[in-house]
């Protein structure tokens, strides 16, 4: 069983700094087990104990999952010296060491992952667990059930290197296609990758879905919003 110090149990929730928590549980703003508790060094029991601070219920949440919507021109990376990262968009980290479930180019939107569990994101990531990664691209060219082929049997995208198989789906096809696609790599600019080795260009990318967890459609880019323990589980059921 887990024990925390009460004021330590309270800043890893995002409630306040550790000084400021020590004041106020001198205050008597605390309650364990519905009893007022006046010392900070208290230890609790995580996920069995009942916090109140002010009389608001405070579950412990081990790690966060965020929903971000990407927008481009943000990097995926925890620090950058030049650029805006996608780390810089969480406005309420709490302490929390979160970072980017894998990367999105810089000019590519989408769904990306912000996580600080690391056993999950080392799951989501690993090829051999097959986990799908759906993108939408439009794409300059006609593509055509060639290409199709091409993706289902795997692409050439380096000297040494043919990517696993993938599906692509031809959702408009023209002098700008307009496709969707499915992998379980995530290759440095694989997508893009994948369609220069066949002649084409890809001039939009966005990411659709992870896992099977779909971008909500209520998110603008730049927006996020914490995972439903429903959508955490799925993620954990991969």
């Amino acid at each position: 069983m887990k024990l925390l110090r009460l004021d330590k149990y309270l800043s890893d929730m995002g409630i306040g700094t550790r000084s400021e928590l020590k004041t106020w549980i001198r205050k008597g703003r605390v309650k364990v087990n519905g009893e007022i508790i006046i010392k900070p060094e208290h230890k609790v029991k995580v996920n069995k104990d009942e916090i109140y601070f002010d009389d608001g219920l405070i579950s412990y949440q081990q790690y966060r999952y965020i929903m971000l919507h990407k927008p481009a021109g943000v990097v995926s990376a925890t620090t950058d010296k030049v650029n805006k990262t996608v780390i810089d968009l969480i406005k309420d980290k709490n302490g929390r060491d979160l970072f980017p479930v894998g990367r999105l180019d810089k000019d590519t939107e989408g769904f990306l992952l912000i996580t600080d569990d690391g056993p999950l994101a080392h799951r989501l990531l690993s090829p051999k667990n097959l986990v799908d990664k759906i993108y939408y691209a439009k794409v300059k060219g006609k593509v055509d059930v060639t290409d199709v082929k091409a993706f289902a049997e795997g692409v050439s995208i380096e000297a040494d290197y043919i990517t696993m198989p993938a599906k692509l789906s031809i959702l408009h096809a023209g002098d700008i296609s307009e496709v969707e696609v499915t992998i379980h790599e995530g290759k440095f600019h694989q997508v893009k990758r994948m369609f220069a080795a066949l002649g084409k260009e890809v001039i939009y990318l966005k990411r659709l879905s992870m896992g099977g967890l779909s971008l909500d459609p209520l998110l603008h880019p730049g927006e996020y919003r914490e995972l439903t323990e429903e959508e955490v589980e799925l993620l954990k059921e991969l």
